[in-house]
């Protein structure tokens, strides 16, 4: 696959910024960390302090350490991804260049489902893989579900394999688990989870966000050539993402379509987006929600181009030409025992799902 010169203009303009970007953010943080360092330890405490203050002290501490080093690692990760120097995924040309060994010649649509911030490698939490167990069930034969890509990486292996950090998210994992603490278990959680959100923050951005974004599609890619996929099929793709999912199926739908070859909708369920990529070339874009749902209620908030008063945003475009369609689910909220996982809602969520699958196929 032959890459246009605007292509690699695009390449090399997002090095630069990404370059400045790592040094600027680097900079900061070693100067924050000399800074708190200097006052939280070179200074006593008064000795009046009692053991919960220090306890919250240690815990904060934890934090704005912690959470910005994930944030430059993920940074630097995906940089040295883009600049060649870490090997997994092939280039766009060498990733379609023969013929599946597994092709499924009678699959008409591959859906791949990619998971919100709450996933920690390729295993779905119990509630998620009973809804994708029933989805799978219920699907007709002619399609293919996907599931177990890891979204929130770049590379091949999930957060516990990777050769620069494993150690680090190996112990995290133990202690979210095992711990007999609660208050360190959800620490734990809230770490990880922060890694997922600051991959969504990135992938909404219109300056770092496509690096992320192409090299997540490349990584769909190659996870669909393994389970069959072959363009010349003609099969179409179905991107369905739930909470911050949401995000990533928009920023690599327009990038899977160009390197597949084949068209792509969108499917999101309680999803959280910015409506910042380029989504006119797409067949479709479903929104499944929950009417007490805050949390995809909070990203119409967050992300000003969704704003029906910026009327020539990507999103409000993709809307004028009636590409986006919406689904109200009444009583749902985002997680937990009225989420779409949840006994109450899953059948429903499902049958949306399949509604939206089949009036597609009518049209």
């Amino acid at each position: 696959m032959a890459v246009s010169a605007p292509v690699r203009d695009l390449a090399k303009q997002q090095r630069r910024n990404l370059r400045g970007l790592i040094l600027m953010v680097v900079v900061t943080f070693i100067t924050a960390v000399i800074l708190v360092l200097h006052r939280a330890w070179m200074q006593p405490f008064d000795q009046g302090v009692d053991d919960l203050l220090w306890l919250l002290r240690d815990l904060l501490l934890a934090l704005l350490f912690i959470i910005p080093i994930a944030g430059i690692y993920s940074l630097v990760n995906q940089f040295a991804f883009w600049e060649g120097w870490l090997a997994g995924i092939p280039e766009p040309s060498e990733v379609l260049a023969g013929p599946s060994s597994k092709s499924q010649a009678g699959v008409r649509r591959f859906v791949i489902y990619l998971d919100g911030i709450h996933q920690l490698e390729r295993d779905h939490p119990p509630r998620v893989s009973t809804f994708l167990e029933e989805l799978q069930s219920r699907l007709q034969q002619d399609h293919h579900l996907v599931r177990g890509l890891e979204t929130y990486t770049v590379l091949q292996v999930g957060l516990a394999d990777d050769h620069g950090s494993a150690w680090f998210w190996r112990r995290l994992f133990a202690l979210q688990e095992h711990h007999p603490n609660a208050l360190i278990a959800l620490l734990a959680s809230v770490l990880v989870q922060a890694n997922n959100v600051i991959k969504v923050g990135i992938s909404s951005d219109r300056r770092y966000g496509p690096i992320l974004n192409y090299e997540l599609a490349l990584k769909i890619t190659l996870r669909l050539v393994e389970e069959g996929f072959d363009p010349a099929q003609g099969s179409e793709l179905v991107l369905l993402g739930y909470s911050g999912g949401g995000e990533m199926a928009m920023g690599v739908a327009d990038y899977l379509r160009r390197i597949c070859g084949v068209p792509v909708q969108i499917i999101t369920f309680c999803g959280v987006f910015s409506g910042n990529q380029w989504l006119l070339d797409l067949e479709r874009v479903t929104l499944i929600l929950g009417s007490v749902d805050p949390v995809a209620a909070l990203g119409q908030i967050a992300y000003p181009g969704r704003l029906a008063l910026l009327p020539f945003t990507k999103w409000n475009q993709a809307r004028r030409r009636g590409l986006v369609q919406r689904s109200m689910i009444h009583g749902m909220t985002h997680n937990g025992s009225r989420g779409p996982f949840s006994e109450r809602y899953r059948s429903q969520v499902i049958g949306r799902i399949l509604q939206v699958l089949d009036q597609q196929q009518r049209t």
